[in-house]
């Protein structure tokens, strides 16, 4: 039984610790946070933009710690999950894996690379995983995308656009500081370039324009620019969106025998091959996104059971992810293309 502690009791704490209750072979033993009224059960103040009606949640028989010093130093608990801002994960993440446990912290793995840098070397240091939490290729579209260019069955991939845009975050203080979050440039964003990076790989430059205010950038459209023969690889994102419409994401996909279009706000995930055929593909999960956050988390017990990192929570690829976002906010200030390495 892989034994959690969760650090954090926001609304990604909330919507980790209810995918939890779905693992096989492992489960929540501790919670942490600083909110004596969050330690007794009180979640009505973390609400987001989905998941159930936030409430009182009973936590009998789940441990409690105000400090995480004393989380780290309890031998019951093997993995850390990491559900705070953004800005506190590299401090958490090391002091978690020199305390000997293996650490889930969510996405962005940091805000600096290198304060992520510092923390996959950590993990290397301890022997521990170091596991980042991008739950979209959990998302059955998205990993149906996955496993389709990656697997190859389709040729390789040509091309692909990928989008996502929502209405400016207002459910917490902390969601909209980009001091905290780095914005929605990579607060948001990097959910795409982790996914490009997944099935694309890193490219040798972007070049990206994009709108920027308080010298956060809150919108960007990017090429991904991988040399002679390499994709021809474009994202859309960011928080621009009225409220009438405060979430999309999707993509169009173009491999060499088919092409995969998606879209979350009309156009569900459609095959289309070369034989002028188009089909909906099944897809599992019925659309509960805590279905994909249950997936995401089972991955990592199922990496500390096993003592090998999942390629999807990979440490590195998030760190990759994370220069991506700086490279491209770089692009779209300078208003040139700009080297990944």
């Amino acid at each position: 039984m892989v034994r959690i502690g969760i650090v954090g009791l926001g609304f990604m704490g909330r919507i980790h610790y209810l995918a939890s209750q779905r693992l096989r072979g492992a489960k929540v033993a501790a919670v942490c946070s600083r909110d004596r009224a969050k330690l007794a059960g009180d979640w009505r103040n973390t609400r987001g933009n989905f998941g159930p009606e936030p409430g009182h949640v009973d936590l009998a028989g789940i441990k409690a710690y105000a400090n995480v010093v004393d989380l780290l130093a309890d031998p019951e608990i093997d993995l850390i999950d990491i559900c705070t801002v953004t800005d506190q994960h590299a401090s958490l993440a090391i002091q978690a894996l020199k305390a000997g446990k293996h650490v889930l912290v969510e996405k962005a793995i940091a805000l600096t690379t290198a304060d992520a840098d510092a923390m996959v070397a950590a993990a290397k240091a301890s022997g521990k995983l170091l596991m980042v939490a991008h739950v979209l290729p959990f998302f059955p579209e998205f990993k149906f995308a996955a496993e389709a260019i990656r697997g190859g069955q389709y040729g390789k991939l040509v091309a692909a656009h990928f989008k996502r845009v929502i209405a400016k975050p207002d459910w917490s203080a902390d969601i909209g500081d980009a001091a905290k979050t780095g914005g929605p440039a990579v607060d948001l964003h990097i959910h795409d370039t982790h996914f490009i990076g997944l099935v694309c790989g890193v490219p040798k430059q972007v070049f990206a324009v994009g709108t920027v205010e308080k010298d956060a950038v809150t919108y960007l459209t990017t090429s991904y620019l991988y040399g002679p023969g390499g994709p021809a690889v474009t994202c859309s994102s960011g928080a621009v969106s009225m409220g009438g419409r405060p979430f999309a994401h999707g993509f169009e996909i173009f491999l060499e025998r088919a092409s995969l279009v998606y879209n979350s706000d009309g156009t569900p995930l459609t095959l289309l091959t070369a034989d002028g055929k188009s089909s909906q593909p099944a897809l599992s999960g019925g659309g509960d996104p805590l279905s994909a956050f249950a997936d995401e988390i089972q991955a990592a017990v199922d990496g500390v059971a096993s003592g090998t990192e999942p390629d999807l929570l990979s440490g590195q690829l998030a760190r990759d992810a994370l220069v991506l976002c700086h490279r491209e906010c770089e692009s779209v200030k300078t208003g040139r293309a700009v080297a990944v390495n």
